[in-house]
């Protein structure tokens, strides 16, 4: 089983539209309401790559329990710790065209109190012996401090994924997790210089392999095994909301099933393109994935 840590869980919302005036009406084309956040989309792909998983996170108040509505409706199993604030909404907009374009508007998500970060913790440490594999990724709500993901990974048994941004990346390390996986927007922020030596540097602090999205220029892996470069053969038009998470799914498989570093790579990198091609973050157009697949090259890098 594949557990998923989502601690900022949020319903996302997203709109399809021809193209956004932003000083007039805006008619959508399409509505779509799922239950999100980071984790929540790896487990939507896991599944439907026929994986046991399991959701875990925080959730509360009317939007916490459309989120768990919309978990079961989904069928993808879940273990929701309750907390007393509203969870968050999350909204993409969505403009077609001969240029996809996609705007992101994300509420930073409830207070968590002192109590129920140390409930929710006893509550992962017993998910987390249970597990082969744990994905812990997106933001942190308020009220949680910024090394708790190392916490989290440094309580696990099993190899640890860990996908942050800004402090929480720069504590990860410090936990051992298996990977780190930050986009480069990410990494420069958080350690200084190229992907290469920003990646170099987490793996100096602890973590096992940092691997790197860098959008449609692929993938790079600094690992205990050496250092790699996904290439992909084209550039997939679409919505890019969710394809980290897809990527982020494809290593955990890989990290579960013991696949070397460049069969990891390269469908992590497929999955990650073809999410770009669904509509919603959390899904992936098999279509694309099949093509891309194979035509994937993964070459040491120095």
């Amino acid at each position: 089983m594949i557990l998923t840590v989502t601690l900022n869980m949020a319903l996302d919302v997203t709109y399809e539209v021809p193209a956004v005036d932003w000083d007039g009406v805006n008619r959508v084309g399409a509505v779509h309401r799922r239950a999100g956040g980071k984790g929540v989309n790896v487990a939507r792909v896991l599944a439907a790559l026929g994986q046991e998983v399991l959701v875990t996170g925080l959730a509360g108040g009317p939007t916490g329990r459309a989120i768990e509505d919309d978990l079961r409706a989904a069928e993808l199993p879940a273990a929701v710790f309750a907390i007393g604030g509203d969870s968050r909404t999350t909204l993409a907009v969505c403009e077609g065209g001969e240029t996809p374009r996609t705007a992101l508007f994300n509420e930073p998500g409830p207070e968590v109190t002192a109590a129920e970060l140390a409930a929710f913790t006893r509550h992962y440490t017993a998910l987390a012996g249970r597990a082969d594999a744990v994905v812990i990724s997106g933001s942190l709500p308020r009220g949680v401090p910024a090394d708790l993901y190392a916490t989290l990974a440094g309580l696990a048994p099993a190899p640890v994924i860990v996908d942050a941004d800004g402090e929480p990346l720069r504590h990860a390390p410090k936990g051992r997790p298996a990977v780190v996986k930050p986009n480069a927007e990410e990494l420069a922020r958080a350690v200084p210089g190229t992907p290469g030596e920003g990646a170099e540097a987490l793996r100096a602090q602890g973590a096992g392999a940092v691997v790197v999205s860098l959008g449609a220029d692929g993938v790079l892996a600094v690992t205990g095994e050496g250092t790699f470069r996904a290439r992909m053969p084209y550039t997939v038009r679409g919505n890019p909301t969710g394809a980290g998470d897809a990527l982020v799914a494809g290593l955990a498989l890989g990290l579960v099933e013991g696949a070397p570093w460049p069969e990891r790579l390269r469908r992590a990198a497929a999955l990650g393109a073809a999410a770009v091609a669904a509509p919603v973050a959390g899904a992936f157009d098999r279509d694309v994935y099949a093509d891309i697949h194979p035509r994937i090259t993964v070459t040491p890098a120095s």
